[in-house]
Order: structure tokens, then C-alpha cells, then sequence
């Protein structure tokens, strides 16, 4: 890499929905910029973008890959620093990554599907992320079907009339720049002018110019562009056809002359203070992407932001508090590592070695604070996970350590109550890659099955239970005896629930907190189905003891066995975890998922459209849920999305409750017999 002034730096992250060509226009540059020696191809594995087996397998992008190279404009030498985000839902972590480590956005838009639902929501998160300069690139003019100006009516409905072409398609082989042509058709003479009016909207000057003269030089309209762009007042649209190379080379030229350097989106650390692209600066960068090399182990993938990062200086996590070497700089081209000698801002590079360096975490040398978190999504999808062999139970937590390193989105629980390992991710195909994974570079294999509910249990009504433990089998025996009272706990409810009621003695106060813990016990296991008690208000009111044979033992069982005896008369019931749902979906889909939700046990409590997209919130209970994320993909087509949060515990209705009942007597009853 020569030396490029951090003004002539563009980064840039494609985005877009899934299938609309992002890794396409990806290997095209690529192969525009000299960093491959031919075109790569999605459908024959070639891509430099997808090169895991994965990716090559399933023809979609996983991971955010990212790309350094330099381009010769008018005399002067630009650095394109890119990266091909992934479009499928699944994947959403490395998008919000992605994001973070860039100054503007492509949102890839097909010629013939128009906007999709991965459109709106490549949107709506550089929106999130504070991210205001967003273009749109339309791909696939080549297909059958395929219609500019139907397209581009999509988009500015959907996003606005702000979107405004700036190169467009001349014929079916040719693309132009509106901008540069001296002479233009009719009917795209009107884009021609609307991208005069859209650069003298944003500068007082040119706007008395436009209303005097009718016009802008190609200079000035590029100006008012540029300023535009930026603040996110214009959004420019771009076409292409990647396969056949025509539209890259005005799309590279327009990306120089209009779009962001570094410096331009404004980034902040945590107390507020605006950080400036000075490569002489402080260095502060953030790690967006974590991977994991088969040769050389962890790599972190670094956007630098301020100062200037060189092999072997020394630098400090200030996310940890901890001293880092940055032992060298690569830029992963496919299966190749090329080395970098220096990074300034805009740069991305991938770092090995680090010791305990994370996504997210902050990497800087004379700064003291901190970079926002990048805020991942939380799971959607669980399942529980074995081991198949003692061998893959032995290794099995490291390759799981492994795999969170690299994915914050990708969440693992050992639960106490149902015994299970349980995976949580974003989809089925999210945990269906993470297994894969595991198996590729730990050789462990794995089961999958749907995890248990941990479903709880109270009562409904007072009940009173008696116990009495007594046991003599020579020398000194055991007795104790308690009589107790259980009713529900009032939501909301504060307070003691655990009270000593007795009067007279008739339990000494030393045995009552043995009475507590064998509650306590008990307490762990219910009266219907052996789950965990919750709820309830107890009443210690009488019992008997031995002056020689009582003991904190006798009274702990005996105080178990009184809990276990009240429940059964205060009409117990099982609880079921209830989660609370948004469903963000086409307004096609309204029927099906409505319609769908009572075939979960589930209530609809509310719409609400957001840009022409319907947003549904329901609550459902959780053991409907583990596999809802494939569900919905398959009722909408890929265009349906969720989050999901616990929203309550709630009573499981008598018909479902019953078969819950009776497998646990089955499990019971297999587990006495092993």
C-alpha cells in the first residue's frame, strides 16, 4: 500500500437483502482494484469474499470480509477500503460489526425484486447506528424483467425522493454518468436535473446560482453532492452489472469525487467526545470482527479511527486494562495474507495474536477512554446441544469457546434445571453454520435436539401439610414434626415469604432454619411434575420435638415433606415462561401470521406499520418458540423477522399440562430404573 492522504481514503460497507448481488459487486472491485487476478464468482466458489466452506456451500456470505485497494483518478491516487456484509437475518451480528467500522453505506438493490425486506432493514440499521450517508446500488439491469425506473420509484417511495441517480443504464450494455455526459435522452435529462436541484438544496450560495442561472456546473453540483451525502439529505443511486463489468468503473469514479472520507461521520467514545481522523493523533481502534484462522489462530479485524498502527508498537485494551504488541498487520485476500506496514484512519486490518482482545473492544496508545459497545442482537433460536463421543465431550467446551469468541451473537447456557447445554443463536441456520464450524476446526461432532422448558410450579390456594420424621434404629434416633401453610404470593408482593408462626415452644427456634433449607429443598422439585416452586407465601404454625432425638436433619426433612404435602392441597398448577414478541414483516404476511398465532397458544396485542412495514407484538409461550425463526422464514419467504424477550411466567392450560405431567412421570420413572 503507498502512502494515500486520509482525505483520499473511502470506507464503505455493502449491504443489502440476501441474493441481490453484494458479494457480485464485491469481487468486482475486487478485480477493478487489482487485488485478484480474475473475477471471482459466487456460483463457482471463486468469490474472495466467500471463501469458508461453508459460504461456498450455501452460496450465501456468513461472515463481513473486508478489502484495502487503490484506484487512479485525475491525477490523484485513492485507497477503497470495502466490506461485503451478509444479507441473511442470521448473520445480523456481522452487519452491525460491519457497520460500526464504516463511514457510508451501498445498499445493493435488485433490478427486478426492488425493495425488499432486507433493503429496509439495511436501512433502518445504519439509521440505528447513526450512520447518515447511505447510496443505493441497483444490480442485475442485465436479467430479464429487469426495469431502472421501476426500481427507482420503489426506492424513493420506500426511502424518499432525496434518492437521486447519479449514474444510470444509458442501454443494456452501457451505463452512464449523469453527471459527466454532455448530452443525455429525455427521460434521463429529468434525473440529470434533479441531481442539479438536490446539490443546490444543500448550499445557500448554490441555490441563489440555480435560481438565477437554471443550472450547476459539473463542479458544483458534485460540491453540493458531496455536502448532501454527508448529511445524509441526499442519497445517491447507482447502476451496475457487475458480471459483465459495466457501471464499476463510474461507480469507483463517484465514490472518490462524492462520497465521505474518514472524518466525515462523526464517531464519538463514551463520554461524547468527537474523535478526528488525525493520522497523528492518538490511536484509537475498535475491533468490529474476530475470526478464527487454522494457521494462525485468532485474528481480530481492527478500523482505525485516529493515529497511525504499525507492526510492533505497543498498545493498550482499554476495554480490559490490559497491554497488547500488535505483532503484525494482514489484509485476508481469499486464502491469502498480504502484510500491511501501516494503518491510518479509514484503514481496516486484521491483527494476530492478541492476547485477550474481543469484538468491540477498544485499542488505542495516548487515549484513555473507551468506544461505544457494538450492541448485537439477543437469540431467537435455541437448541440443546450433546456430545456424541466421551472423545467430543472432552473437547467440547473449548470448541465452543472457540465459537463465542468469534460471534457475540452466539450465546451458551449450561442449565441448571433442565441438565442441558443449550446453544442460542439467531436462526437455524445460524446454529445449523456453528456447528459445522465446530466440527471443521475442533473435530467435534455434536447432537442437536430441542431443548427442555423450564417450566416452574405454585399453588392457586391455601394448603395446610403436615410431616412428621421420625426414624430409631438403635442409639439415638431422628424426630421432628411440622405443620405448615402455603398460599399464593400476591404479584408484586414484598416481604418476607418464608414466616415462623409457631407459639409455646412447640418448635425451638435453632430448628427453624433447618425447617428453611428442607423448604428450600423441596422447593426445587414441586408436587405436579418435579419443577422448581415459585410464588408462594409459607406459614410455619406448629409442630413437636424430641428433647434427646430432634435434630437439624429431622427437622429439614420434616419440613420438606410438610411443603410436599400443602402443595397437593392448595391447587397446584404448572407455569409455562411467556415471551413477548415483534414481528417485522411485509404487509402481505399479515394474515398468515396472525392467523398463525393461535395454532402457538398465542395472543396478538398489537400493530403498527413503520415504513410500509407491519410490525406485529404478541405473546407467546416459549416452548412454541425454539424454532420460529425457520417458521417465519418459511411462511414469508426469508422477508419476516422477530426479537423476542421473557416477558412472564403464566399458567399452562389444563390439556397442555397434562401431557407435560405425565412425561415427566416417564422421565421419572426411566431415571429410577437406570
Amino acid at each position: 500500500m503507498s502512502d494515500v492522504p486520509v482525505a483520499n481514503i473511502r470506507n464503505f460497507v455493502i449491504l443489502g437483502h440476501s441474493g441481490t448481488g453484494k458479494t457480485t459487486l464485491t469481487d468486482a472491485l475486487a478485480f477493478k482494484l487489482g487485488l485478484n487476478d480474475r473475477l471471482g464468482l459466487v456460483s463457482n466458489g471463486s468469490s474472495l469474499s466467500d471463501t469458508c466452506e461453508e459460504e461456498k456451500t450455501r452460496k450465501i456470505s456468513i461472515f463481513a470480509n473486508s478489502f484495502m485497494g487503490e484506484y487512479a483518478l485525475d491525477g490523484e491516487t485513492f485507497r477503497l477500503v470495502f466490506t461485503d456484509a451478509p444479507g441473511f437475518m442470521d448473520f445480523y451480528g456481522q452487519v452491525l460489526g460491519a457497520i460500526r467500522a464504516a463511514d457510508f453505506a451501498l445498499i445493493t438493490v435488485d433490478a427486478v425484486a426492488g425493495v425488499q425486506v432486507g433493503t429496509r432493514r439495511a436501512w433502518k440499521a445504519c439509521k440505528d447506528c447513526n450512520m447518515p450517508a447511505v447510496g443505493f446500488v441497483v444490480t442485475g439491469l442485465d436479467k430479464d424483467n429487469a426495469n431502472f425506473e421501476k426500481v427507482l420509484t420503489s426506492i424513493r417511495e420506500t426511502f424518499g425522493m432525496n434518492c437521486a441517480p447519479v449514474t444510470a443504464p444509458l442501454s443494456p450494455t452501457s451505463v452512464i454518468n449523469l453527471l459527466d455526459a454532455k448530452e443525455l435522452p429525455p427521460h434521463l435529462e429529468v434525473f440529470h436535473q434533479s441531481l442539479a436541484e438536490s446539490a443546490a438544496e444543500t448550499d445557500e450560495a448554490l441555490m441563489e446560482k440555480y435560481f438565477a442561472e437554471g443550472t450547476l456546473s459539473p463542479e458544483e453540483t458534485r460540491k453540493g453532492l458531496h455536502l448532501g451525502i454527508d448529511a445524509g439529505s441526499v442519497h445517491p443511486i447507482y447502476s451496475v452489472m457487475s458480471l459483465k463489468d459495466i457501471g464499476v468503473n463510474e461507480l469507483i469514479s463517484s465514490i472518490c469525487r462524492l462520497l465521505p472520507a474518514p472524518g466525515e461521520r462523526e464517531f464519538k467514545d463514551n463520554a461524547g467526545n468527537i474523535i478526528k481522523a488525525d493520522p497523528n493523533g492518538p490511536l484509537i481502534a475498535q475491533v468490529f470482527r474476530t475470526s478464527s484462522d487454522p494457521f494462525i489462530g485468532q485474528l481480530n479485524y481492527v478500523r482505525i479511527l485516529s493515529g497511525t498502527m504499525t507492526p510492533g508498537m505497543s498498545i493498550q485494551n482499554n476495554s480490559t486494562d490490559t497491554k497488547e504488541t500488535v505483532s503484525g498487520m494482514v489484509q485476508v485476500l481469499g486464502k491469502k495474507q498480504v502484510a500491511i506496514a501501516k494503518a491510518v484512519p479509514g484503514d481496516i486490518v486484521a491483527v494476530p495474536k492478541f492476547k485477550s482482545v474481543k469484538t468491540g473492544h477498544t485499542l488505542a496508545s495516548g487515549f484513555a477512554g473507551k468506544l461505544p459497545d457494538i450492541e448485537f442482537p439477543q437469540p431467537v433460536f435455541f437448541m440443546a446441544l450433546a456430545a456424541k463421543t466421551q472423545a467430543d465431550e472432552d473437547k467440547l467446551s473449548t470448541a465452543i469457546h472457540r465459537i463465542l469468541d468469534a460471534d457475540p451473537t452466539m450465546h451458551y447456557e449450561k442449565n441448571t434445571e433442565t441438565k442441558e447445554v443449550v446453544l442460542k443463536g439467531l436462526g437455524d441456520v445460524h446454529i445449523d453454520v456453528t456447528v459445522n464450524l465446530m466440527r471443521s476446526q475442533s473435530h467435534v461432532n455434536v447432537e442437536l435436539s430441542t431443548p427442555k422448558v423450564p417450566y416452574r410450579e405454585t399453588v392457586t390456594a391455601m394448603g395446610e401439610g403436615h410431616y412428621r420424621h421420625k426414624k430409631q434404629s438403635g442409639g439415638r434416633g431422628q424426630f421432628g414434626e411440622v405443620y405448615l401453610r402455603v398460599y399464593p404470593r400476591r404479584e408484586g408482593e414484598t416481604g418476607e415469604w418464608f414466616m415462623n408462626k409457631t407459639v409455646g415452644g412447640s418448635i425451638p427456634g435453632n430448628f427453624i432454619p433447618a425447617i428453611l433449607k428442607g423448604v428450600n429443598e423441596g422447593m426445587l422439585a414441586g408436587s405436579v411434575a418435579g419443577y422448581p416452586v415459585q410464588g408462594i407465601n409459607m406459614e410455619v404454625y406448629d409442630g413437636a420435638f424430641h428433647d434427646v432425638d430432634s435434630s437439624e436433619i429431622a427437622f429439614k426433612i420434616a419440613g420438606r415433606g410438610a411443603l410436599r404435602d400443602a402443595m397437593t392441597k392448595a391447587r397446584p398448577v404448572l407455569l409455562e415462561p411467556i415471551m413477548k414478541l415483534q414481528i417485522t414483516i411485509p404487509e402481505t404476511f399479515m394474515g398468515a401470521i396472525s392467523g398463525d398465532m393461535p395454532h402457538k397458544r398465542g395472543r396478538v396485542l398489537g400493530m403498527e406499520v413503520n415504513e410500509n412495514i407491519q410490525i406485529i407484538t404478541a405473546e407467546v409461550p416459549m416452548a412454541e418458540l425454539f424454532k420460529y425463526a425457520a417458521e417465519l422464514r418459511s411462511i414469508t419467504g426469508g422477508q419476516g423477522s422477530f426479537v423476542m424477550t421473557f416477558d412472564r411466567y403464566d399458567v399452562v392450560p389444563a390439556n397442555v399440562a397434562q401431557k407435560i405431567i405425565a412425561e415427566a412421570a416417564k422421565h421419572r420413572v426411566e431415571d429410577a430404573e437406570e
